[in-house]
């Protein structure tokens, strides 16, 4: 018969075991849970955006810096491509002579070795043979030595124009993953973004206007400040040459005798004139850029519906008969460098910022820069000081 006996309930020591590993169990997951990496804060993430921005920016210079050379090699390639047509034309007329001469001597008596030699696959055999060059007359060996040097320029272009395609797929290549790698910033930044509530990112938004209406402020203040310093200092000099011409005491005494003789030199300030049309240049530079305020920032954009920053400084100075380089890096060097104090910078400066050098804005005085300032961004001021300056340049 089947045994009935029933089990022997669980000793207390397996009833420990299980109840301690269970207890485990639920103290790991809820460790697990506890090191779970927390949702970032919008502060958090703008800080990670800004981060990818700006390396965003430094790809696009990049991008542009290759875009800039693959057009310039474009060009180079197309001037050598028609050269190495014109050179062929050249080796082909030379060719057409030497069987000229040739079809001569065979009406006359048949080919000699010397035409044989200088109708070769290779000109210079025959050139090197001394005595077959005694037994050429004068006509055949100038047009052998036209038809070598011919081919010696056709193969010397042949040469060169492989050696800049080659660098143009380099370049084109270059071109490539620095546009990919922009976009991968750019998606990254726009993820972190989409992470917020709408509610932060209206915040977000909300700083930023905030800001660059500050800026603007202390723009509009330094502009005017310096239009009334520029007034009250014209009506001074205004008031001095009426004064000297009402004055009818000025020539009774010796003294002032020479004066007369000084007016040249007192109308000399009108002699800087490179000054003055500096000067002129900037204006027409700054209210060419802040026409374009509010326009978006888009990399690899020169205008003149969207900017990214060199484009907009290019363009800028573009509509003031100044033509700049097209990356900030190459804008950096176009005029005289005045180190990076802020406090020196005139209206009309470019200030050029990072130790890499990868944004430029244009100074417009009061401490602030219009520039176009990364991607999700319009054509804005801002405060100089929000930036590491690396240099100003004035043009």
């Amino acid at each position: 018969m089947a045994s009935h006996r029933r089990p022997k309930p669980a000793g207390r020591a397996r009833v420990s075991i299980l109840t301690g590993v269970a207890a485990a169990a639920v103290a790991l997951s809820a460790q697990s849970g506890a090191h779970a990496d927390p949702t970032p804060t919008k502060d958090q993430v703008k800080e990670q955006v800004d981060q990818l921005n700006e390396q965003a920016e430094v790809a696009t210079e990049k991008y542009n810096g290759a875009q800039a050379k693959q057009q310039e090699l474009q060009k180079q390639v197309a001037e050598l491509q028609d050269k190495v047509a014109r050179q062929q034309a050249s080796v082909t007329e030379a060719q057409g002579g030497l069987a000229e001469i040739a079809g001569e001597q065979y009406r006359t008596g048949g080919i000699s070795q010397t035409v044989q030699l200088m109708l070769s696959a290779s000109p210079d055999n025959f050139l090197s043979q001394a005595d077959a060059l005694n037994q050429a007359g004068s006509t055949q060996s100038g047009a052998l030595k036209e038809l070598q040097e011919q081919q010696r320029r056709l193969d010397q272009d042949r040469t060169e124009t492989q050696a800049k395609l080659a660098e143009l797929e380099a370049t084109t290549q270059q071109l490539k993953s620095s546009k990919e790698d922009v976009q991968g910033k750019l998606q990254k930044a726009q993820d972190l973004l989409n992470t917020l509530t709408e509610q932060e990112r209206q915040a977000l938004r909300a700083a930023e206007e905030k800001a660059a209406a500050e800026a603007k402020a202390k723009a509009d203040a330094a502009k005017a400040e310096a239009a009334k310093a520029a007034k009250e200092k014209a009506d001074a000099e205004r008031a001095s040459r009426d004064a000297n011409r009402s004055n009818p005491s000025a020539p009774s005494t010796a003294a002032p005798a020479p004066a007369p003789a000084q007016a040249p030199a007192a109308a000399k300030p009108a002699a800087p004139a490179a000054p003055a049309a500096n000067s002129s240049r900037a204006a027409a530079a700054i209210a060419a850029a802040e026409s374009k305020l509010g326009s978006p920032y888009v990399y690899g954009a020169t205008g003149p519906n969207s900017f990214d920053c060199s484009g907009l400084t290019g363009w800028a100075y573009a509509q003031a008969g100044v033509s700049l380089p097209r990356t900030s890096q190459a804008q950096a060097t176009a005029g005289t460098q005045i180190g990076s104090d802020i406090s020196k910078a005139q209206p009309g400066d470019l200030v050029i910022f990072y130790g890499d050098r990868h944004h430029v804005g244009i100074y417009v005085g009061g401490g602030q820069v219009i520039h176009a300032p990364k991607p999700g961004a319009s054509v804005r001021y801002e405060a100089a000081s929000n930036m590491p300056v690396n240099t100003i340049v004035r043009l």
